[in-house]
């Protein structure tokens, strides 16, 4: 039995964007609908046109099973998995690729939570993790162990917009024989195709990009269909189970995907040159500067460079609170990848779960910025970030 959906070969000579509007055209409109209706039941009569139990839990209703097989054929997957949040989508793959006793090697860095779900989760279950430099692949195998099953990283990761060397990592997840997983929520498959570079799985937090609307929450899993079929079942039993309303809007958010981050991408390199440029601002970290430590990387590995970027303003806490409260058009807001501009501090809210020794040692201070470019005019954006720095007198 399985509850996920395959993508065809014929797919992959489809753009992403018929992708994202038609899925992989598997069977006629459902009752010849042309948007997939909410299948807003929790359970399902049992042999009704299926060989296997459909039940809400088992994210295998046919709003799960479209969703799945949509984002697999845009990462160019096997199959694919949505679940109720990205964390969950995080969890629940590692709770399955690994068990008591094993070790895994995650980026440092990264998202809050994950780097949360490593350092204090992980040890609680008798698995042990150390984090990595992604810049430097020849560390990587001073913490190597017999146990190591697994690495994970992002690629580019948040907030700071460090670029691992993606390359290395797949390579020396073959060499050693882990399983190579990359959250790909800040690239989508717009910019970074995970699996064309020989990644295992792929996890996205799908409130962010994917619906990019701000009005739900999501997660999603991509890849080898028997990985994603343990994650399935082992997911069964974690219960995060995505309700089907949310499915319905992530579909929809998902069919514009491709013109939104598009626009996002130009956007966002506007507004970092603008940033980089402005006497208030100390630093900016976004890949698509010619500054970034990681900028040559970052070209060859993406299509475009986001519309999520930090940076530190001169003054520290107190000037980033001046800045965040004076923005008009920018809300103070967590999350990114929506339609609307927001701003945040990582320390108190995205990373606030870590210790400040914790926020330090990755390189995020209390004046950082985290600004999630939306789909504004981008000269009414850069207009508003300047008018709170003059305001704040950050």
């Amino acid at each position: 039995m399985t509850t996920t959906s395959k993508s065809s070969d014929p797919i992959r000579s489809r753009g992403l964007d018929t992708i994202m509007i038609h899925g992989i055209g598997h069977g006629p409109a459902i009752a010849g609908a042309v948007v997939t209706p909410i299948f807003q039941s929790a359970t399902f009569e049992i042999g009704a046109g299926a060989d296997i139990v459909r039940y809400i839990r088992n994210s295998n209703t046919p709003n799960h099973d479209m969703l799945g097989a949509k984002l697999a054929a845009l990462e160019h997957a096997e199959a694919g998995l949505v679940l109720a949040s990205g964390m969950a989508a995080v969890s629940t793959t590692m709770l399955t690729v690994l068990a008591a006793g094993d070790h895994v090697l995650a980026q440092r860095g990264i998202y809050g939570g994950a780097s949360k779900f490593f350092a204090a989760v992980c040890p609680s279950l008798g698995i042990e993790a150390d984090f990595i430099d992604g810049t430097e692949p020849s560390s990587w195998g001073e913490l190597l162990r017999p146990n190591t099953r697994a690495i994970y990283v992002e690629p580019m990761t948040n907030p700071l917009l460090v670029v691992a060397d993606l390359h290395a990592v797949t390579d020396f997840s073959r060499h050693h024989g882990l399983v190579s997983i990359i959250d790909n929520t800040f690239a989508t498959p717009v910019n970074f195709r995970a699996f064309e570079f020989g990644f295992d799985l792929s996890i996205h937090s799908c409130t962010k990009y994917i619906n990019g609307h701000d009005d739900i929450v999501a997660g999603a899993v991509m890849g080898r269909a028997e990985w994603i079929d343990r994650i399935a079942t082992r997911s069964r039993t974690l219960g995060g189970a995505l309700d089907p309303h949310a499915a319905f809007l992530l579909d929809r958010g998902l069919k514009t995907l491709g013109v939104r981050v598009r626009q996002q991408n130009d956007s966002g390199l506007h507004v970092a040159r603008f940033l980089a440029g402005h006497p208030a601002v100390r630093r900016v970290n976004y890949p698509g500067l010619e500054s970034h430590p990681q900028h040559a990387r970052a070209k060859g590995l993406f299509a475009g460079f986001g519309g999520t970027l930090s940076f530190d303003l001169q003054g520290g806490a107190e000037a980033a609170d001046r800045f965040v409260a004076a923005t008009e058009l920018a809300t103070n807001a967590p999350s990114l990848g929506g339609v609307e501009t927001l701003v945040m501090r990582p320390s108190v809210i995205s990373h606030a779960s870590l210790t400040r020794q914790e926020r330090e040692e990755i390189g995020i201070t209390d004046g950082l910025i985290r600004l999630s470019v939306g789909l504004e005019a981008v000269e009414d954006i850069i207009n508003d970030l300047d008018q709170a720095m003059r305001s704040g007198r950050a």
